[in-house]
């Protein structure tokens, strides 16, 4: 059941993203991101960079979910990720008009989490790359 969420989840991602404007928001599309976004290792104690990510920043009042966007070393935007409790991925749970402040979408990775600090509880990071894979090494170390 979780499998299947988490693909419904990720499709339905993909879709808000393809409607989303043709490039990122305003408040996201350079780093430092505007308010209310901040920088997450200001918020918990995570590295400023963290490989295979980037640099994250999120609204406080999202979390745990997010969404959180990420920059490579560069300062480029290049995803949104959303990092879902396991405990809140069950057949009553809906995830509706989920947001891709970073623009367009990709293509998206869906991969377990067995927590850290932040959002200790296990979960599903739910990545939407706005770069092609082949730039995701950007974010690699």
């Amino acid at each position: 059941m979780t499998r299947f969420l988490t693909a419904f989840a990720a499709s339905a991602l993909v879709a808000g993203g393809a409607a989303f404007a043709q490039g990122a928001s305003d408040t996201v599309a350079t780093n430092p991101p505007e308010a209310p976004f901040q920088k997450v290792s200001d918020l918990v104690k995570l590295p400023d960079f963290l490989p295979g990510i980037g640099e994250l920043f999120v609204d406080p009042a999202t979390l745990p979910a997010g969404p959180f966007v990420a920059y490579d070393h560069d300062g480029r935007l290049v995803s949104t990720v959303y990092m879902i409790p396991i405990s809140q991925m069950n057949a009553d749970t809906s995830f509706n008009d989920l947001s891709a402040p970073g623009g367009n979408v990709d293509h998206v990775d869906v991969y377990f989490n067995a927590g850290h600090p932040g959002v200790e509880e296990p979960h599903q990071h739910i990545v939407l790359w706005h770069v092609p894979a082949a730039d995701e090494a950007s974010v690699a170390e």
